[in-house]
């Protein structure tokens, strides 16, 4: 991978066709490294977050060597980029052949369920094996949250206590509780509330868990969306686990995706046409800016000129993708100068997690370019210095600075 100081130098040695995305291996690093300072159990990695060779690599290399992965190819992903890492197949619904090869060929040995069925598929495809680690998914109450989870998979409270007593009696290795708050959760006591429920569920199933997996949820910064420090989530979680009815011995497990990776990538895309405030680019929601598109989230802008900087007002856009498809629309607003035109090229940033991973080849778009690059991220929730960028009052600053949090380590095993 070709790496660049700054993404103004890619720029100017040449005008890509196609969009690049820029990655910040150093950025990452941070984030891992956080993640395993602070947080006071298993970081599992959610590797659907953001699936690229050089992520998982580089999160290995930090020390978060214990990936969340949902699908076989992600496994044999991982089992490339990652020899010899822990990994749990945390997909709630598998295939027969999916869980006899993790088992067998890969070496899983956590499952994740929340149906009789699924425990039955999953003890049958590995020969009744004894050696399992059986997670039950609950669902929980998702407040706070910019996309509930809880609606597609997630046994009930009423359900729960049965389901979690057949875990109990599969396996003689570990048998714990999952559940996942949501997606970009900005209340840290929405953990604390999960957990409260997972108690009680095993109060009522009259079970003790031998592992709480708290699941992901944690945020990431973006304009219009700036959460709770860090270590008030760590906190909630260190509150919720103390009052769970739990052993000495219970693991805390996590599995973060977003907090781990938004910072480490930005695309470049390029304008190829201008109607009054509508720009035209060659990526779009098809491509690397799904949620742009479809959850409308503001994405931080910047644009880069091979001339270098412009001084203009700034003034509303919105991004149309480079598809025929009339939703394929980002409505935004991105606040760029106001002299923005054919041929400019524009920087998204926070685009690490399920931006190029949620790339289609719709229309024949698609491909990106990844390079490397050594400067900040544009915002960031470890205390990176982030970049320069235009505000939309026309000043020059930070989008958003939030402190590096801090705290001890402390593992309940």
């Amino acid at each position: 991978m070709h790496t660049y100081h700054t993404p103004l130098d890619l720029v100017r040695e040449r005008s890509p066709e196609r969009p690049v995305a820029f990655a910040r291996p150093d950025a990452l690093a941070v984030a891992a490294r956080w993640f395993r300072k602070n947080f006071a159990g298993d970081v599992f990695y959610a590797v659907k977050a953001n699936p690229e060779p050089w992520v998982i690599r580089e999160l290995a290399a930090n020390g978060v060597n214990c990936f969340d992965v949902a699908s076989i190819a992600e496994i044999e992903r991982v089992s490339v980029h990652a020899p010899g890492s822990r990994m749990a197949f945390m997909h709630p619904v598998k295939s027969r052949t999916a869980i006899a090869s993790a088992y067998f060929d890969h070496g899983v040995r956590t499952f994740a369920l929340d149906s009789h069925h699924e425990l039955a598929k999953i003890r049958d495809a590995t020969g009744d094996a004894q050696d399992l680690n059986l997670i039950v998914r609950l669902a929980v109450e998702t407040p706070g949250a910019a996309y509930a989870l809880n609606g597609k998979f997630g046994v009930s409270a009423f359900e729960a206590p049965d389901i979690l007593r057949a875990a109990r009696q599969a396996t003689s290795e570990l048998m714990g509780v999952s559940f996942h708050v949501g997606s970009q959760c900005m209340r840290p006591s929405a953990f604390q509330a999960a957990m409260a429920q997972a108690s009680r569920a095993l109060v009522r199933a009259a079970v003790f868990a031998d592992v709480v997996d708290v699941g992901g949820g944690f945020p990431s910064v973006y304009p219009g969306m700036i959460p709770p420090n860090l270590t008030e989530y760590v906190a909630a979680i260190d509150r919720g686990f103390a009052e769970m009815m739990v052993h000495e011995t219970t693991e805390l497990w996590c599995e973060p995706g977003r907090a781990l990776v938004a910072e480490s990538t930005s695309l470049l895309t390029r304008v190829e046409l201008r109607k009054g405030d509508a720009l035209y680019l060659n990526d779009g929601a098809y491509g690397s800016l799904f949620d742009a598109a479809h959850s409308k989230w503001p994405f931080p802008v910047k644009l880069i000129r091979g001339e270098g900087a412009t001084d203009t007002p700034l003034r509303p856009f919105q991004f149309f993708g480079p598809t025929c498809d009339s939703i394929d629309v980002m409505p935004g607003p991105f606040w760029l100068p106001e002299d923005v035109r054919e041929g400019d090229h524009i920087e998204i940033g926070m685009l690490g997690a399920y931006g190029v991973a949620m790339a289609t080849r719709f229309n024949g778009f698609g491909d990106v370019e990844t390079v490397a690059v050594r400067d900040a991220p544009m915002a960031s929730m470890f205390g990176l210095a982030p970049q320069s960028i235009p505000s939309p009052k026309g000043e020059t600053g930070a989008v958003i600075k939030l402190t590096r949090a801090k705290g001890k380590k402390r593992r309940r095993r």
